[in-house]
């Protein structure tokens, strides 16, 4: 095909056009080289999404340490606490830890 014959198509005589070269070369510029170009904001607002998952993450933690520290203010609770996390005992108690072991 020669270049008078494509010359002729409508196609290329409307990408020829110097606004739409213009145009497609400035979209093109934006959305890959450009420094806030599409690909930077969507890499951006991945981190976001997975800034705020850690957020919710953690205000659930504190949520449920804040209910055990207010659980702690109990004596009774207090020492279940210490006797279940830290094996802590009384002076005339003996503690006897079973451990299994599991073959996975």
């Amino acid at each position: 095909m020669k270049f008078k014959d494509l010359r002729k198509k409508p196609w290329f005589r409307f990408i020829s056009n110097k606004y739409v070269l213009i145009t497609l070369i400035f979209a093109g510029w934006m959305f890959f080289l450009d420094t806030n170009s599409w690909l930077i904001h969507h890499e951006l607002n991945q981190e976001i999404q997975e800034l705020q998952d850690n957020k919710n993450y953690y205000q659930t933690q504190i949520a449920e340490d804040k209910e055990v520290i207010n659980k702690l203010h109990d004596s009774t609770e207090l020492e279940k606490f210490a006797r279940q996390k830290y094996y802590m005992k009384r002076d005339d108690e003996d503690i006897y830890i079973i451990e299994y072991d599991t073959i996975d």
